[in-house]
């Protein structure tokens, strides 16, 4: 397998980036909590971003769009304040919220123990979890990832997808006798989309919403296997130090669940329901 350089949201976890935080020391003027009567009195929710991941967070025609935009403006509708998105590196977005420049994070952050120990998280709110998209004409062979017994994956240098291959070939040889006939590593996911279309590759791994996108946009042309793996799910991310504005966030996306919006929004953006869990996964 051919090394390449590490690319766009792989390093969150483990960069040098996450660590400025507890090196530096920052703490902003709301050291002791932002709470919603701040938010109410600047009449903004100042939300961080990498606006570069559709149908989460994208531009066009300028303006940053998509599910958490929409999402977003439905629950600041009811503290009665706008919700302002800043684009921001993803390598430096927790460092970003800690020194004051957005409010929370909201740009599809996946649960990871990492990340827990330096944010406060919500509840879910969209699903976070690895699918296996294949050729639409495949679906009667590839029912299951053990389907891939045998045959050749394609991931993303430094994705979850790369990082849980050995994993999945470990239990597809003790189901089916025999791993991967090889993995495929690519710089970038729209490579590995290609490569399934042309026929180097017979699967490719990333998560759920994004591949839903995928379908999307070529319809007709893939499908989707899942579940694959631990199942996992992306929160809305604030400081250690706002409880309040975490509890507000939680109480939104409880009522948005019950009365069914947020599911229609899902429906718009990804074209199909999410299963969203009631609580944060917990990782031993």
């Amino acid at each position: 397998m051919t090394k390449h350089r590490f690319t766009r949201r792989q390093f969150l976890s483990t960069s040098a980036a996450a660590g400025i935080v507890a090196a530096s020391g920052i703490r902003p003027a709301f050291a002791d909590g932002k709470t919603l009567e701040d938010i109410k009195s600047a009449g903004v929710l100042m939300i961080g971003c990498e606006a570069t991941y559709p149908p989460f967070t994208f531009r066009d025609a300028g303006k940053i769009v998509g599910y958490d935009v929409d999402l977003a403006e439905v629950m600041c509708e009811s503290l009665g304040v706008k919700a302002e998105f800043v684009d921001t590196q993803w390598s430096g977005v927790i460092p970003a919220l800690y020194a004051g420049r957005f409010d929370v994070i909201m740009s599809s952050m996946s649960y990871r123990k990492e990340r827990l120990e330096k944010v406060a998280f919500s509840i879910p709110y969209a699903e976070a979890s690895q699918a296996l998209l294949i050729r639409a004409d495949d679906t009667e062979t590839i029912k299951t990832v053990a389907d891939l017994s045998g045959k050749v994956l394609g991931v993303k240098l430094g994705s979850p997808g790369e990082m849980m291959k050995d994993g999945l070939a470990e239990e597809i040889s003790a189901a089916a006798g025999t791993g991967f006939a090889d993995v495929k590593i690519y710089d970038d996911h729209p490579a590995a989309y290609l490569a399934l279309s042309q026929g180097s590759v017979d699967g490719v791994l990333n998560t759920l919403p994004t591949l839903g996108q995928v379908m999307k946009d070529r319809p007709g042309a893939y499908a989707l296997v899942r579940p694959v793996g631990k199942p996992n799910w992306a929160g809305i991310a604030a400081r250690k130090e706002d409880p309040e504005i975490v509890a507000f966030l939680d109480a939104e996306l409880t009522r948005l669940k019950a009365n069914d919006e947020i599911y229609k929004l899902q429906e718009k953006w990804f074209g199909f329901r999410m299963d969203l869990a009631d609580d944060i996964p917990s990782f031993s």
